[in-house]
């Protein structure tokens, strides 16, 4: 069956939470280290977290979770357009000069050659703050995880390829896999997904092993000295290790209904995205890791975390959810009759997902 357009499944005006994965070329370790050649790209991993700090604190879009593995990588980002509105015209065109700037200079950082953009000018922001269709456009694209997307890899491709002495050549596998989450039981197992796929990849035992991931910055955020961190992350405090993440959880009786765009200038907005603490959330993250190390797949204990039953979500079947989250599904990720009752945005067709 073909693919999916992008339109079918997200939409730049409708907020969104879509998990998306990008792999290199046939597969090779083109971020980690390559045992057949003996070259280490580890370093490329590091790239690709400084990259979507860059996203995070310019686009209409919430980082929820990232990891980033040998060959590929994983995010799960919440498109943002209630943010974007909240945006002036000045604030919309002087961020889509820091994603895509016009005039950059040259200067040397860390003893090497590199290009940085310069300040817009006036003319600058004018001559996209004073043209109502490009204004229209930029608007549309800052909280279009396509543009997300196109920029990132493009950046990764582009530097990688310089580095092994490429100017021509494919570095990334296809187009990105996206998978639209459609409820909040499938969201959470897709953010543990991501945040456990070092463990289930055997590189690490431990969620503060993990090396790149968001859970390893939301634990390196807790571990950091109280007067650092000591207020809730929803304060905008840009010294925390996981001030360009979303914050995990969301108050749904008084946390106000509108857009909340961040006090910070890491991150697109300080609205959290699961019903529960973070201290659950890695709680959680660490029952399914331990099942997961100790080869007890589909297994659940006799005694499962209270936050399930404050969720009502079945363990077990989350737990599968969680484990199989990458193979089950294509295009939509949800509980049945979430997947029964979604339609394709443009065609209006039915999603279809592997028997789970």
């Amino acid at each position: 069956m073909a693919r999916l357009s992008r339109a079918d499944i997200f939409d730049p005006s409708e907020i969104a939470a879509v998990h998306v994965m990008a792999r290199a070329n046939r597969r090779c370790f083109l971020l980690g280290h390559d045992q057949v050649t003996g070259k280490n790209f580890d370093h490329r991993k590091r790239w690709i977290e400084d990259k979507i700090k860059q996203l995070a604190a310019n686009f209409g879009i919430d980082l929820l979770a990232f990891s980033c593995l040998s060959n590929h990588f994983h995010l799960v980002l919440r498109s943002r357009p209630d943010v974007v509105k909240a945006w002036d015209d000045t604030e919309v065109a002087r961020r889509w000069w820091s994603l895509c700037p016009l005039r950059k200079i040259k200067v040397e950082v860390d003893g090497k050659k590199t290009w940085i953009p310069v300040e817009p000018t006036e003319w600058d922001l004018n001559s996209i703050r004073n043209d109502p269709v490009k204004l229209a456009n930029v608007r549309s694209r800052l909280s279009d995880i396509s543009w997300w997307m196109r920029l990132l890899c493009q950046f990764i491709a582009t530097r990688a390829n310089a580095e092994d002495g490429e100017g021509l050549g494919r570095f990334w596998q296809s187009r990105f896999k996206a998978v639209r989450i459609l409820d909040e039981e499938s969201l959470l197992a897709g953010v543990a997904y991501v945040d456990l796929n070092p463990i289930r990849a055997d590189l690490a035992e431990t969620l503060e092993a993990s090396d790149y991931t968001s859970v390893q910055r939301r634990i390196d955020a807790l571990k950091a000295p109280v007067d650092s961190c000591s207020d809730s992350n929803t304060d905008g405090n840009s010294h925390r290790a996981d001030a360009f993440l979303c914050p995990v959880s969301i108050d749904e009786v008084n946390d106000p209904l509108a857009a909340r765009p961040s006090r910070s200038k890491k991150r697109c907005s300080d609205k959290g995205f699961l019903a529960l603490s973070e201290a659950d959330y890695l709680t959680i993250l660490d029952w399914q890791a331990r099942n997961t190390v100790a080869s007890r797949r589909g297994q659940t204990p006799a005694q499962a975390p209270p936050v399930f039953e404050r969720l009502g979500i079945d363990a077990e079947e989350w737990s599968r959810m969680a484990r199989d989250f990458g193979r089950t599904f294509k295009n939509v990720a949800g509980k049945p009759i979430s997947v029964e009752q979604a339609r394709t945005l443009k065609s209006r067709r039915r999603f279809y997902v592997s028997r789970m």
